[in-house]
């Protein structure tokens, strides 16, 4: 069985790459597992400010938003009747995505090369190129 990790950061080419990796598995004969991940970024100074609020208060937030990043590619999965797993990572992108990949027993990791990086053409230079780098699984990358 293959187990597909996709690393989705919400951006607006999320959807069309959700599209392209439906039309990718449809070409496998066997079975496909797909981990659908989100990572959001931590919250500067998160333990003082947990714990005035709570943890809790933080996790709830990291999932909210995770939720909302993931939304619209889950949909597109949904209307196609695919069978996904959602999870939402806190981290830095690369490191939660090569943990959640080696943790879950991935056999490919699939990210698109434009996000949401405050230079969003540096993008490919941060996370995706960090994945490829220094993943000892095969990374596919769709540019959009």
């Amino acid at each position: 069985m293959l187990k597909i990790l996709v690393a989705i950061d919400g951006s607006e080419h999320s959807e069309r790459i959700i599209a392209r990796i439906l039309k990718l598995i449809s070409l496998y004969k066997d079975n496909v597992e797909l981990h659908v991940l989100n990572v959001q970024h931590p919250i500067p100074y998160g333990n003082r400010i947990s714990s005035v609020i709570g943890h809790d208060t933080i996790a709830q937030y990291h999932h909210e938003l995770g939720d909302q990043a993931l939304q619209s590619a889950l949909d597109v999965l949904d209307n196609a009747k695919v069978k996904y797993v959602k999870h939402i990572g806190v981290g830095d992108a690369a490191e939660v995505i090569l943990q959640f990949a080696r943790e879950k027993q991935c056999t490919q990791i699939i990210l698109g090369t434009h996000g949401m990086g405050s230079v969003s053409g540096i993008l490919l230079g941060s996370v995706a190129r960090k994945v490829v780098h220094l993943s000892a699984l095969p990374v596919t990358l769709i540019r959009e």
